[in-house]
Parts: structure tokens; C-alpha cells; sequence
């Protein structure tokens, strides 16, 4: 159910979206619900409606013939659904399961083209230049971004085995997730910890194996007012107060990458050759040892001297046997 539901109001944005006119309630019907009686029509058609709204997306309502009561019509403008013309940082851009910003994810690009292809078929008049404004932002390339996904669309607790940093090994958590987004680089879900009974923010890259929603939909609700990037500033580790410099292989390290505010492509590297990158990193997690570390023999550490010292004495414990030296 959830995975429809999310490939449903993908569809259904889409189709508002790149809609010319105002769509009759019939067309949309015809599409994207045609198995559903009447009275269930309704009802999700009026819960997807909100449920875009509640994410941000402006769903227009008016009457397609101006001089006769007719039935609505509906559409999504480009123009107000844009993303306004800034350089959003890494913790600034928070993503709270709209499927558009990352459009590069395998299941919202087979629902893009689904919608489009269905669309053309029934002969709507549409313009696949409105979906430049929904132009990958940011990646959803964590195995466990679906489960989460679809988990807070559908108010599911959610299992799973999480691994701390300077740990080896994992604990069972149980979360309900109120939202997923972007901070330092990195994936984060937030929600409300079942087990600690409080708030509490998980790194996807440190979920390990798979997660499983676990209960019945509709189990909880999303307090009212969450700011879910107010919630990982406030929960995340803290951020180094000195830039973090680089080498990395070229093709190499795409986590570090993303996170990078500044890349100088083709420099020489510790080997030699003019195969590496320097990335600079302005506010780097305390935790950047650990991606440095889970990415060894493609990424060197030219500075801070404390943060080059702590990954070659962890690589020198790995050495003399002291166990594993990071997340991989």
C-alpha cells in the first residue's frame, strides 16, 4: 500500500504539474484512479490532495468553464511550485519525503515515467518543460531511504539494527519517523525513539541491514510545528570549527563529494599522479574520521594535523589488531 501510495502522489503531482489547463476531477480520475468505486475515489483523491499540500505543493482548484458550473478542475503551476533561485546548503535543503527533490531515486523515476506515458495516451495537452523545476537536488542513495519514505507517508513504526560511531556493534531501535533530510552532507531520519521514549535522529549510513516497518499505518502523528531540520541541527553530531581539506581519488568517495564546498579537480596525489581531487569541506561532522577511514586507500587527509593524526593512529590500531577502523 505504501509504495502505491507513493508512486500514486508522484503521479498525481506530475500530472497536475505538467498539465497546460486545469484538469477535469473525471480526467484524473479515469488515470490514475480507475479501479475505485465512487466513494473511494473520493476519499483518496481528497487525502492525496492534502497530503501534497501538507508537503508544500500548492494543488489549485477552479472551474474549467467560467461561465457554467461545471465540475472543478485542478493543476499545480510551475511558477509558484518552483524552488526560488539560491544556493541552498547541505542542512538547509530539508526533504520530508516530497518525491520531487530527488528525482534520481530508481522507484520516483519509473513513477515519472509512468505518469508521463499514461498521460500522453490519454491525450492530455502537456509540457515536459514544467518538470525542469524538479531537477535532481539532492540523491537518495541510502538503502534504507525507502523504508523511511514510505514509512512516514504511511505513519509506520519502523525496525531496524543502528550501528554508533566508534562502535562495533549494533542495537535494535524502534522509531517512528516524523521526516528524512539532508544535514553535513549526509542523510538523516528524525522521529520519536519508542524504546527511549523521546526524540531522536538516526544516520542512514549507519543503518545496518534492512529495515522493516513494523504495526499498522496510521499509528501515530507528526507533532504539530516539527521542524525536522531544527530537530537534526539540534540532535546531529556537532560540526568542526575548521575546514577539513582532502585528497581524493578521482571517481572516488561521492559521500565526500556531495558534502564538499569547494573541489579542485586533477592535482597530485600522495602517489604521485594527478589522479585525485582536493575537497574542502567548511563544516565537516566530528564524524568525518569515520568516512575517511570506511573509504582508506581513496581519500588521504592533508588537514587539520588532528584529524590526519586520529586517522593514522586508528589505521595503526587495525595493524596491531585492535578491530575495525570506521563505517563502512
Amino acid at each position: 500500500m505504501t509504495a502505491a501510495k507513493s508512486e500514486r502522489l508522484l503521479n498525481l503531482l506530475i500530472m497536475l504539474l505538467v498539465s497546460t489547463r486545469l484538469v477535469p476531477k473525471s480526467r484524473i480520475r479515469e488515470i490514475l484512479y480507475a479501479d475505485a468505486s465512487d466513494e473511494a475515489f473520493e476519499k483518496m483523491f481528497d487525502r492525496d490532495k492534502e497530503e501534497l499540500r501538507s508537503l508544500g505543493v500548492p494543488v489549485e482548484v477552479g472551474q474549467i468553464d467560467a461561465y457554467f458550473d461545471d465540475e472543478p478542475g485542478y493543476r499545480v503551476k510551475p511558477d509558484e511550485f518552483a524552488l526560488p533561485e539560491v544556493d541552498l546548503t547541505a542542512d538547509e535543503a530539508a526533504v520530508v519525503g516530497l518525491a520531487t527533490r530527488v528525482w534520481d531515486h530508481q522507484r520516483m523515476a519509473r513513477a515519472t515515467t509512468e505518469a508521463v506515458r499514461k498521460l500522453t495516451a490519454a491525450g492530455a495537452d502537456i509540457d515536459l518543460g514544467a518538470l525542469d523545476i524538479a531537477q535532481p537536488r539532492l540523491p537518495a542513495d541510502e538503502p534504507a531511504f525507502d523504508v523511511f519514505f514510505e514509512a512516514i507517508l504511511e505513519r509506520s513504526a519502523v525496525e531496524f539494527d543502528y550501528r554508533r560511531s566508534g562502535s562495533d556493534s549494533t542495537t535494535r531501535r524502534r522509531l517512528q519517523p516524523w521526516g528524512v533530510t539532508r544535514y553535513s552532507g549526509r542523510w538523516y531520519v528524525v522521529g520519536h525513539d519508542l524504546d527511549r521514549d523521546a526524540e531522536r535522529v538516526f544516520r542512514l549510513s549507519r543503518v545496518q541491514g534492512e529495515a522493516v516497518k513494523v504495526g499498522p499505518p496510521g499509528a501515530y502523528a507528526i507533532p504539530e510545528g516539527t521542524d525536522v531540520s531544527a530537530v537534526t541541527r539540534r540532535l546531529a553530531p556537532a560540526l568542526s570549527t575548521e575546514p577539513v581539506v582532502l585528497l581524493v581519488r578521482t571517481g572516488a568517495a561521492l559521500p565526500l563529494r556531495r558534502a564538499a564546498d569547494r573541489t579542485e579537480p586533477g592535482v597530485p596525489g600522495p602517489d604521485g599522479t594527478e589522479g585525485w581531487d582536493r575537497l574542502t569541506l567548511l563544516r565537516a561532522s566530528v564524524g568525518i574520521a569515520d568516512e575517511v577511514l570506511g573509504l582508506s586507500g581513496a581519500v588521504v587527509v592533508e588537514s587539520p594535523e588532528r584529524l590526519r593524526d586520529e586517522v593514522v593512529g586508528r589505521l595503526r590500531g587495525v595493524l596491531a589488531g585492535e578491530g575495525p577502523v570506521g563505517d563502512r
